[in-house]
């Protein structure tokens, strides 16, 4: 039999037994209850994977906006020794000072090494063109071509990564003399 309220719907109904519609009344309100209960756990999923991605976003912001704290702490030793030093430069005897400027030094190079900065100071090792910029080249009877004569700024790495290259001068072969430069 079919319905004839609505002439687009094709539907046809079956009567049933009382206990049949019961059982098939029962099963249609378990299902709408599971639909709904899968319904509500989506949603849950859904906030929480938003949740998750703004705590991850909250995250990131202050880890890089507090990233140099450590560092940051290291650095105020440095900067009070230099203020001490200052304080007592004008009247203070030169060896004093020097004293006091290599002792704030070592306290930098602490600061550095906690923090994974490692200095490069490549006099005599072989120019590497990944950690060392050549400024100039010189010849060299004592050292093989391209090694560091002298370093005219270090260089820095941070935890392996470069932060700045070291400027270096380069040996390089001498010029050959010409035979006219000795006969004069």
């Amino acid at each position: 039999m079919t319905t004839e309220s609505d002439p687009a719907a094709s539907v046809e109904v079956r009567e049933g037994t009382p206990s049949e519609v019961e059982r098939l009344g029962a099963e249609l309100e378990a299902a709408l209850a599971r639909a709904q209960e899968n319904w509500n756990s989506y949603l849950r999923a859904v906030a929480e994977t938003d949740n998750v991605r703004k705590r991850a976003a909250r995250d990131v912001e202050a880890a890089s906006r507090y990233a140099i704290e450590r560092f940051a702490g290291e650095l105020l030793e440095v900067r009070d020794s230099l203020e001490l030093g200052l304080a007592a430069g004008a009247g203070a005897d030169p060896a004093r000072l020097l004293e006091g400027t290599e002792a704030t030094l070592r306290l930098i190079n602490k600061a550095f090494e906690k923090s994974g900065i490692a200095v490069l100071d490549p006099q005599g090792q072989p120019f590497n063109p990944e950690f060392h910029e050549a400024i100039v080249t010189q010849p060299s009877a004592d050292q093989p071509a391209g090694t560091v004569l002298a370093v005219v700024q270090k260089g820095y790495a941070l935890n392996g990564r470069l932060l700045r290259p070291a400027r270096v001068v380069i040996a390089r072969q001498p010029e050959p003399s010409s035979p006219y430069e000795a006969a004069s």
